[in-house]
């Protein structure tokens, strides 16, 4: 990655940790639950999301490592006591984040060709610039920068998908298969939550995770440069 890449990749993933986060407030308070509207999480201004290590120390550490970039923000607070049905809701909150990056990443690829229609050149350009053999003679061109952003967005808002559906503790895909379990399963299943933010890492360090981006990356690569 160069520097432009990663400048744009870390944005992008601010951006996309905010809506996701944004995205479980408001469904929490759709079902009944205002805790995360009333401490100001229902909001896309990111700096009401950051965490120090999801948001920032890990990305800027898989940059480093030239991994697929994601992360995560501070958990947005809900009370279950708020919530009428707390099982069946904590299931709609817990995926509202990864739909809210599922719609970012369409809606950058459907950015995308538009953009290559009212600028053939855009697909040449991304191709040039991702592998490293330059961008237009006369430098980046608005439409030509736009691509590149909506280009990211769609990976990292789908890297994003991927990371939280994994279904450990406490990450979203956890809050999707308790909602579905029996009451003492998922009881019984939340007592891996000590151990989900080393398990998370160990998946990492594995390459499992790159594994099954990678049919996602090759999608995206097909849709912007078909």
């Amino acid at each position: 990655m160069n520097i432009i890449s990663i400048a744009i990749s870390l944005f992008v993933l601010l951006f996309a940790i905010t809506i996701h986060e944004a995205a479980h407030g408001w469904m929490a308070s759709k079902f009944g639950d205002d805790t995360a509207r009333s401490m100001g999480r229902v909001t896309l201004n990111p700096m009401a999301h950051i965490d120090p290590i999801g948001t920032v120390l890990l990305p800027i550490l898989l940059v480093i490592m030239g991994a697929p970039v994601f992360g995560w923000a501070k958990p947005v607070p809900v009370n279950p006591f708020n919530l009428r049905n707390p099982r069946h809701d904590n299931l709609w909150i817990s995926a509202a984040g990864p739909l809210a990056n599922v719609l970012a990443a369409a809606l950058s690829l459907f950015a995308i060709v538009l953009i290559k229609g009212l600028s053939p050149g855009a697909s040449t350009f991304l191709l040039n610039f991702l592998t490293g053999r330059g961008g237009s003679a006369g430098g980046i061109q608005p439409l030509e920068g736009l691509a590149l952003i909506f280009f990211y967005g769609a990976l990292v808002n789908s890297y994003l998908v991927v990371f939280n559906l994994i279904p450990v503790p406490p990450l979203d895909g956890s809050g999707i298969l308790m909602g579905l379990l029996s009451e003492e399963a998922a009881e019984k299943y939340d007592r891996l939550r000590p151990y989900g933010f080393l398990i998370v890492l160990g998946l990492i360090y594995l390459g499992v995770l790159s594994v099954i981006i990678r049919p996602i990356q090759i999608l995206i690569f097909t849709i912007v440069f078909a």
